[in-house]
């Protein structure tokens, strides 16, 4: 009986769906988009598709919106033929092959809910709709600092920033960061508040103001907005730059340095004492030195007390000495102050010593000890008047003196750590002595009546006087121990035969010396003397001819009986004997043995005696 019932159920159930799909199928079907999302300015496009069971065609189409629950009729489409029946969407309205709906131009009041009704005859009449939204992406937020600043003292929430996006549709909201960190909102610390305002064209401008309290931490701190909305279902957001705000607060510490390093400065130097606090605003700042008896000088009226900055120019010794600086906050009335330590270096009391200290002779020895007083370590150098260096040490001994070596040195002092510490000190080492003459014109050959310049130099200290025993035109030179004289002259007879006396005195003794001037013979003169050279040339030549043309002859015997002794006393006085001694004894004998045609011995060769009696 139960199995019966269970078997009636289930060809009861199977009947019921098959009914139903037949009258699904047999059924006008209209389907839409549920949603359409375009931009504002653009176009959209709504899609009605239908189904018309046995392939049936439509009577009519209808396109509507709904406006206040009201059916709003846009336009009416028969066959082929589109009748647009609402003026506001005149010019803006298009349907396609498809006869899907297009609205060009869009506007935020086209967002609305859209209608496609088809009717086919005895089909019945089916429907649907679309929700037509518009977007407008928002506009790059725009951030604006507090101009003011902010003080961490601030017993209110201060305002940090305010932030505008302009121009979206749907209306977005607004997020503030600190240092990339998201900030909520808290009670008594920080404030969020944001208004939303619909403009004629329907489109939203937000804003958001940043209430929040700030610490000294905050002065590099950076802020910025962001701006959140909805796009074809995805959540986008849009940054704004990031901005820094002025935080006000008293300073902790205070600093005091010299510039450059006290170690390094030196008389004369361009000194700077900053003082710097880490307060905002910067202090007011006062400057002292410490005096006599702990009481404090005040130097703020040489100072920049805004900058924090004392300009001492080209300091001394006196200068150095502990220095304060005080800074006082004008929100507070806070004072904090700085010592610092100024170190002057010097060089003073440069002094030289000569030993021994009485006046020096030639050949003398001396010795130079330089000395100077500094806070920090000196090295000494000895440098000639020249600048050149002949010495390191702070002395210098010098030995066998001359005039030549008498000259100024100088002792330079230099502090090797302190960069341009230096001082010099100068000494004359005079070696004095009588004059020494060291270079006159002689010999001087002249001509008579000519103008010459007899010249005379000398050496000595003291500086000696130079006199000539001549007259005429005297000029003198003077350079370091030299002195050098000219003396224009015309040359006459005497001074000739004389010559020229230069004398050179001073207090220690006199020197002088004599100037030979000697004849110089006239170019007529000059030629004589070759003339007669020439002369006497060619009477020995003739003479030798005359002596080769006698031998030819035979008159004149060249054997060994030929050869005479001159010395012997039975020698007649009419006998002439010529003695001819030669270095040319190679060319002689050469003719001798021509003549004789016989080689003599070297020996004989060394002499030669000529017979001239036939």
């Amino acid at each position: 009986m139960a199995g019966g019932r269970r078997a009636a159920g289930f060809a009861l159930g199977w009947g019921c769906c098959l009914l139903l799909c037949c009258a699904a199928a047999s059924k006008l079907e209209v389907s839409m988009p549920a949603v359409v999302e375009v931009e504002s300015g653009g176009t959209a496009r709504i899609e009605c598709n239908f189904y018309i069971p046995g392939n049936g065609s439509y009577t009519y189409i209808n396109w509507s919106y709904i406006d206040r629950s009201n059916r709003v009729r846009l336009c009416r489409i028969i066959g082929s033929e589109i009748l647009e029946e609402n003026m506001d969407y005149k010019g803006r309205l298009s349907v396609g092959e498809d006869n899907a709906l297009s609205i060009s131009r869009v506007t935020m009041q086209d967002a609305r809910t859209f209608v496609c009704q088809v009717g086919a005859g005895s089909h019945g009449v089916g429907e649907n709709r679309t929700e037509l939204h518009i977007y407008k992406v928002p506009e790059a937020p725009e951030i604006v600092a507090n101009p003011a600043g902010i003080s961490v003292q601030s017993s209110d929430i201060p305002q940090i920033a305010h932030c505008v996006s302009k121009n979206s549709f749907p209306p977005p909201n607004i997020t503030w960061h600190k240092n990339g960190e998201q900030l909520q909102p808290e009670e008594k610390m920080v404030k969020i508040p944001a208004t939303l305002t619909r403009e004629s064209s329907g489109l939203y401008t937000v804003s958001s103001t940043l209430f929040a309290h700030v610490t000294r931490e905050d002065r590099n701190s950076l802020y910025h907005c962001t701006v959140h909305y909805w796009l074809r279902g995805q959540r986008r957001a849009v940054e704004s730059r990031r901005v820094n705000v002025t935080v006000f607060y008293p300073a902790e510490h205070v600093k005091l340095q010299v510039m450059p390093s006290s170690a390094l400065v030196k008389e004369g130097d361009d000194v700077k004492l900053v003082c710097e606090a880490d307060g905002n605003p910067a202090p007011v700042f006062s400057f002292y030195k410490r005096g006599l008896e702990d009481s404090w000088q005040d130097l703020s009226s040489l100072a920049d007390t805004n900058s924090g900055v004392l300009n001492l120019h080209d300091v001394k010794k006196s200068s150095s000495g502990l220095y304060r600086c005080q800074t006082l906050d004008l929100d507070d009335m806070r004072q904090l102050e700085k010592d610092v330590e100024l170190v002057v270096n010097y060089i003073e009391g440069v002094h030289v010593k000569m030993e021994p200290s009485s006046p020096l002779q030639e050949g003398d020895s001396v010795r130079l000890s330089c000395d100077a007083h500094s806070p920090v370590a000196l090295d000494y150098q000895w440098r000639d008047e020249k600048g050149r260096k002949v010495a390191e040490g702070n002395q210098l001994f010098l030995s066998n003196l001359t005039f030549e070596t008498s000259s100024n040195f100088s002792c330079k002092v230099i502090a090797p750590s302190v960069p341009g510490l230096e001082q010099s000190k100068q000494v004359a080492v005079a070696v004095q002595g009588k004059p020494r003459i060291v270079a006159i014109s002689s010999p001087l050959y002249v001509r008579q009546d000519e103008v010459v310049n007899l010249t005379c130099k000398a050496i000595a200290f003291p500086r000696p006087s130079v006199h000539w025993n001549v007259n005429g035109t005297a000029h003198e030179y003077v350079e370091n121990q030299h002195i050098a004289s000219n003396l224009t002259v015309r040359v006459n007879h005497d001074l000739l035969r004389a010559g020229a006396m230069c004398r050179v005195s001073n207090a220690l003794g006199i020197s002088e010396k004599h100037i030979q001037l000697l004849d110089q013979k006239t170019p007529e003169s000059k030629g004589v003397i070759i003339v007669a050279i020439i002369i006497c040339i060619l009477v020995v030549a003739v003479l030798g001819s005359v002596i080769y043309f006698l031998h030819k002859k035979g008159k004149i015997p060249c054997g060994r009986a030929g050869k005479q002794d001159i010395t012997k006393p039975e020698a007649r006085k009419d006998k002439i004997v010529v003695e001819v001694k030669s270095d040319k004894l190679s060319e002689e004998a050469g003719l001798l043995q021509g003549a004789n045609s016989e080689k003599r011995p070297a020996a004989d060769q060394s002499e030669k005696y000529i017979d001239l009696r036939n």
